[in-house]
């Protein structure tokens, strides 16, 4: 039963990893750095493009090669300690560095795909480490399926479909006319038109905020994925953490239980009180486990007629 969990039993991470993709021009980059507290990774030299009034509170490593990145990661963390996001941008530039790490100037062939992916997976799991919310931030393709164009993130199909598979929430970032009004919209469900990811049901699409009026100049805080995606995750999430809460104190108490039995009289009390307990989940199956191994460890013997326990007779 040790390697098998139900829901209330697993360990329960208070961090969000996330994907926005959507074609140049949509501020996807200025949306991304609506998380909290970020630290913007700006490997398409993107943050030119952005909005000052944006950056104002945003630190900023402006990449010129992998080996920067590395040095990043595999440094002391106290100087990550500030930050609460990772903002990835773009992962598909991101990945034009590590090929060029890998291969310099030249094309990359079939042998150097092991390294370039070893590579991918270490920065993955690097950032994993940190213990952040960590935000991708990728340029929009197509595949076709039938006659229909599916949009997805920009990214070689291997990569795609490993990070894709880590990922909390993966959201389509478009611009949509509607009585001749333009306005932003992200969905993360997945579509018959785009590749998506919603994990804690957020609404199937999603206004993206007017932060700037006709001037360029802000109206608004730039928070929208704080407070409209990461605060309704973060709260599935505490949810979850209370149900594991509440286990995790009944197994205390069985366990507890389980421990005062001595004899067969005790034990036979707590055969009849068992399902007494509010059970959670797998807790009947835990209390039972705890209480064969304890009866195992008294030496007692089972009644079946009387359907009893007592003491193991003497040997003769």
């Amino acid at each position: 039963m040790g390697l098998i969990k139900k829901s209330n039993e697993l360990v329960i991470p208070q961090t969000v990893k996330m994907m926005i993709y959507g074609q140049a021009g949509m501020g996807k980059t200025t949306v991304a750095l609506s998380a909290p507290k970020p630290l913007l990774l700006d490997f398409d030299n993107g943050v030119k493009r952005v909005n000052l009034a944006h950056l104002e509170n945003v630190d900023i490593v402006q990449v010129e090669n992998w080996k920067e990145i590395q040095q990043l990661l595999q440094q002391d963390q106290g100087d990550l300690a500030p930050y609460q996001t990772i903002v990835v941008d773009t992962i598909g530039k991101m990945m034009d560095y590590i090929i060029t790490h890998c291969c310099g100037t030249r094309q990359p062939q079939i042998k150097d795909w092991g390294r370039i992916n070893q590579e991918f997976t270490w920065f993955t799991r690097a950032l994993s480490s940190l213990n952040k919310h960590i935000v991708f931030v990728a340029h929009r393709d197509s595949r076709k399926e039938g006659d229909e164009t599916v949009f997805i993130p920009s990214l070689r199909e291997k990569s795609y479909n490993s990070i894709v598979t880590e990922l909390d929430l993966l959201g389509y970032l478009e611009m949509k006319s509607e009585r001749g009004v333009q306005s932003r919209t992200i969905t993360f469900d997945p579509t018959s038109r785009n590749d998506g990811k919603n994990t804690c049901n957020l609404p199937s699409v999603m206004q993206v905020p007017t932060i700037l009026n006709s001037k360029a100049e802000p109206i608004a805080s730039n928070t929208f994925i704080t407070d409209q995606v990461i605060a309704p995750y973060l709260s599935m999430l505490s949810v979850k953490a209370e149900e594991r809460r509440k286990y995790d104190e009944l197994i205390d108490t069985i366990a507890e239980d389980v421990s005062n039995i001595t004899d067969a009289q005790s034990a036979n009390d707590f055969a009849a009180r068992i399902k007494e307990y509010k059970h959670i989940g797998s807790s009947m199956a835990k209390a039972r486990s705890l209480f064969g191994a304890k009866v195992k460890e008294l030496g007692l013997v089972y009644d079946t007629e009387n359907k009893t326990y007592t003491d193991a007779e003497p040997a003769a």
